[in-house]
């Protein structure tokens, strides 16, 4: 390790013992490991303390990992001294920039550009159904170091806090309330937005909120005792790099109850759900999770379905419709109705009741509709609910619907 390498890992290690480190970065990768291209590292504050959050950006995916100070350190350098080919170094006292030569390197220093460290813990104070200084909002890209929005984030911001208060919406009209623990599954997770935003509501920030709201309809200045709920949150996708990624993420994050597993929503032998959650599942993948769900008896069941290829190619449009149908983009629409219409006609006939409505706005997506479903005690008109599916299926000539077929 040449001498200016060791100089910058010294400052480092100064400014995390003085408290004055903000965040690093090492870029211009030349090293032997393939499709790694940088790594940022800033604090976080876990339940075990202040840790050093390292994130490695690939062409391909991103991991994380925390790390206590000594071994954040050690492995920085070793990164350092094995391929990157600059470093650049924050903190409130002075920034330092490296710069790695084949024959020479240099290290400069230069004023600070942040006079203060940027918030590592939750701040309850803030006016968001999620804080957005959670630092797995920070891995996941959708907030700067400082807990700020990215600006090209917001639309998704938006959906977040908006998902998260529909779902406590439901689970505060629900049976579920009066449970001890609560168990839910996110088929089709992706990169886990709202898995995580919903294990971090439920676990961190609804206790506190009842907390305060139980001392307010008290009449009492000091909080009341309210206990996390014990929740376990499983997010299963079909990309083997977004598992890793999110798992890594819930590690770092000391979220215990939330894991990732790779798999086909059609493969999941889950049978005691509470709540399940299948947003933008492709086509009939929307109505394998709503069939994962009616089976394992969940409580609630969300749903945001993405396309309707299935009923699409099937449909052929009575004759009083011919005219207005004959148009592809009002055929398509039709064949969304009529798709999702289908699907809360079935849960419905499985004793839930449903609700359809705009998720956010159209500005922001596109795919934008919402499906609940919340099981009831007393269902009503079971068996002309299925009379009126069988008239409109053959009403377009629909002979099969995924849901359908499976519940059958």
């Amino acid at each position: 390790m040449n001498t200016k390498i060791e100089n910058f890992i010294l400052e480092l290690e100064k400014s995390l013992a003085a408290a004055t480190f903000v965040k690093l970065t090492l870029a211009n990768y030349k090293g032997s490991e393939e499709h790694l291209q940088k790594i940022f590292a800033r604090l976080v504050e876990t339940k075990k303390g202040e840790r050093l959050f390292v994130q490695f950006r690939y062409d391909n995916r991103d991991t994380v990992k925390n790390f206590d100070f000594a071994e954040g350190v050690d492995t920085l350098g070793k990164y350092l001294d094995s391929g990157f080919r600059s470093g650049h170094l924050f903190t409130t006292e002075n920034d330092f920039q490296l710069d790695i030569g084949k024959k020479n390197s240099r290290l400069k220093a230069g004023k600070p550009t942040f006079v203060s460290k940027p918030a590592t813990a939750h701040d309850r104070e803030k006016k968001y159904l999620i804080d957005p200084s959670a630092y797995y909002l920070k891995a996941l890209g959708i907030t700067t170091d400082s807990g700020e929005i990215r600006s090209d984030q917001r639309d998704k911001w938006k959906q977040i806090n908006k998902f998260v208060e529909i779902l406590d919406g439901l689970y505060e009209k629900s049976s579920l309330k009066e449970e001890a623990s609560l168990k839910i599954v996110d088929m089709g997770s992706g990169k886990g937005y709202l898995t995580f935003a919903a294990y971090d509501y439920f676990v961190n920030i609804r206790p506190g909120d009842r907390m305060q709201k139980s001392a307010r309809e008290q009449g009492r200045n000091s909080q009341l005792n309210v206990d996390a709920l014990p929740i376990n949150i499983l997010g299963i996708d079909t990309r083997v790099e977004l598992i890793d990624l999110c798992n890594d993420i819930a590690k770092a994050s000391g979220f215990d109850g939330l894991s990732f597993v790779h798999g086909s929503i059609a493969d999941v032998n889950e049978t005691e759900i509470d709540i399940l959650i299948a947003l933008h599942a492709c086509d009939t993948a929307t109505d394998d999770a709503l069939y994962k769900g009616i089976t394992a008896n969940a409580q609630i069941i969300v749903a945001a379905p993405c396309c309707h290829q299935e009923v699409r190619r099937q449909m052929r449009p009575p004759e009083l419709l011919a005219g207005i149908l004959k148009h592809p983009a009002m055929l398509e629409r039709t064949a969304e109705t009529i798709t999702d219409g289908i699907r809360s006609m079935l849960l419905e006939s499985k004793g839930y009741a449903t609700k359809m409505f705009e998720f956010v706005a159209t500005e922001h997506t596109p795919k934008n509709n919402m499906l609940v479903a919340t099981k009831q005690d007393r269902p009503a008109n079971l068996s002309d609910i299925a009379i009126q599916i069988d008239d409109i299926r053959k009403t377009f000539g629909i002979q099969h619907q995924h849901l359908a077929d499976l519940l059958a």
